[in-house]
This record gives C-alpha cells, sequence and structure tokens, in this order.
C-alpha cells in the first residue's frame, strides 16, 4: 500500500507522514518545492508536483493507492482542490481523505472556508472511498506568535470570546494515518476538535501560567489587527482572516458533544488539551 501526501510538508501534512511512516506505510509527499524532498523524513518519497500544473499530477499518482488531500489556502484554492480528486479519480486512487475545515453555520461566508464545499461535493461524488476531516482552529497556529507572546507579553490572535474547541494538529494526523490505514472510516465526516472551548482570555490565562508572568489578550479590533498582520500576510489573506475572526467573535466554533464522542471513539482516547500543548511549547520556545 502506498499512500500520497498533497501538502505533507505543511503543518498538517508533516505530522501525517510521521503518524503513516510508523505504521510501516509506503510514503510519496508531493511538493512544489525539490528543495524540500532533502528535508523529508527518512523512508518518504519525494516527488515535485503542482496541483496547478495538472501535467504534472500522473507521476506524483501513478501506483499510489490512498490519497490524503490538503490544497492550498490560496484564491483558486478549489480549483486546486478538484484538480487533485480528478487526477485521483483517473488514477484509479481506492480511497482518499480530504482535510476541510469545521463548518458551522454561517461560517461559509470565510472565503477559505466556502472555497472547500466544491471540494467536499465532489469528493462525495467521486466514486472512490473517502473520508472527510473538518478541523477547527489549530493548537499550533500559536507557533506563528510567540515572538508576540514572549516579548510583548501579548496573545494576539483575535479570536474572541464566544469560544472555540481548538484542536491539536496531532490529533488530526492520528485520525488521518487511521481514516487511511483502518476500515470503517468510509463516508464519515469528522469534525475535529480540542475538548475545551477556549477564548482569547483564556489563551492568554493558560500562556501566562505557564510562563510564570502575565500574558493579556491582545484584545477583538480586528482593524488594528489587519494593520500588523498586512506587514506579513497578502493583502487577500488579511481580508479572509479577518472575515473569519468576525466570525469567530460573533458566533464561535464550539465541537458538539456528538463530535467529541465520535473523536474520542476514533482515537481510542481524550483528544489533547491545550494547556497540555502550551505546557509541551513552553521549554522550547523560552529556550
Amino acid at each position: 500500500m502506498k499512500t500520497l501526501i498533497i501538502g505533507g510538508t505543511g503543518t498538517v501534512g508533516s505530522r501525517t507522514v510521521h503518524a503513516l511512516l510508523e505504521r510501516g506505510i509506503d510514503v510519496r509527499v508531493m511538493t512544489r518545492s525539490e528543495d524540500k524532498i532533502d528535508a523529508l523524513p527518512e523512508g518518504a518519497e519525494g516527488i515535485v508536483g503542482d496541483l496547478e500544473a495538472p501535467d504534472t499530477l500522473p507521476a506524483a499518482f501513478d501506483g499510489v493507492d490512498s490519497l490524503f488531500l490538503i490544497a492550498p489556502v490560496s484564491p483558486n484554492e478549489t480549483e486546486q482542490g478538484l484538480a487533485g480528486v480528478e487526477a485521483a479519480q483517473e488514477a484509479g486512487i481506492e480511497k482518499i481523505v480530504y482535510m476541510s475545515v469545521a463548518m458551522p453555520d454561517g461560517s461559509e461566508r470565510i472565503p477559505h472556508f466556502r472555497s472547500k464545499i466544491p471540494v467536499e461535493d465532489a469528493v462525495r461524488d467521486s466514486g472512490i472511498g473517502f473520508t472527510i476531516v473538518r478541523p477547527n482552529n489549530f493548537f499550533q497556529n500559536d507557533l506563528w506568535i510567540t515572538n508576540a507572546i514572549l516579548q510583548y507579553g501579548i496573545y494576539p490572535q483575535p479570536i474572541g470570546s464566544a469560544g472555540l474547541n481548538r484542536v491539536d494538529v496531532r490529533d488530526i494526523a492520528e485520525v488521518v494515518a487511521r481514516a487511511l490505514t483502518q476500515s470503517g472510516h468510509e463516508g464519515k465526516t469528522y469534525g475535529l476538535h480540542g475538548p475545551d472551548v477556549l477564548t482569547g482570555p483564556d489563551c492568554a490565562a493558560i500562556y501566562s501560567r505557564h510562563l510564570g508572568r502575565e500574558i493579556r489578550y491582545g484584545g477583538d479590533n480586528l482593524e488594528a489587527w489587519a494593520e500588523q498582520a498586512s506587514n506579513m500576510m497578502p493583502n487577500w489573506l488579511v481580508e479572509d482572516m479577518v472575515i473569519m475572526y468576525e466570525y469567530f467573535q460573533q458566533h464561535s466554533m464550539q465541537a458538539t458533544d456528538e463530535e467529541l464522542a465520535e473523536l474520542t471513539d476514533v482515537l481510542g482516547r481524550s483528544p489533547r488539551s491545550y494547556d497540555t500543548f502550551v505546557a509541551e511549547i513552553v521549554p522550547s520556545i523560552t529556550a
């Protein structure tokens, strides 16, 4: 059995590569950059390919039995995702796991959420055995903001006070690995969440406890956040993120009891907590 991972050098994909290698699965990672192939873990095969260049896909999909599809957040994310599904059909792939996003009512107003809906539909209609995973906001997004936390004492991600069941990427990877290698997950859509409802002030308080000094929540001002973010992100992505954070602040993104029970059953344990995640990373970010 050989699994192709598209997005295998990213936050979720790289964790999934390790989870599959630990199970003895042959893994091929498709990347747009040949330079990234050398950094793949031992045992993983790398191949250059691009969802925006369909002529590169047949070689990447050749001889593959299953696919983990992550389309990058971009203005043409839908087209890239659909190209991946079409290539899977042409290659005779037997199983697809597609990473979408947690999508409560009304969240389709968020551009990079809405872009995933046609891809979900195509996966379901593909005739291929499929599993769709819909993760919440990642704990590991915090790794991009440790400078603000440590140098300025601010937790800057403006998630608001309505609350999110944020999730550990390692739990996402574990569910994906199980869906790719076990039976019983076909036709399922899994909401992937952490066990606790977290607000912006909650996140700041947890860092305060583990760092032993006050970390303040940066607040809900999205204009101020966008001004800062525009120094690091393209304008289209800043605008997209503002719409997302506005949704978080106004509506929340919380797990249902049924989703948490199902996830616990799939994992065979409770999902990881944010408190545990922060306790784990503090020694490395303060070293």
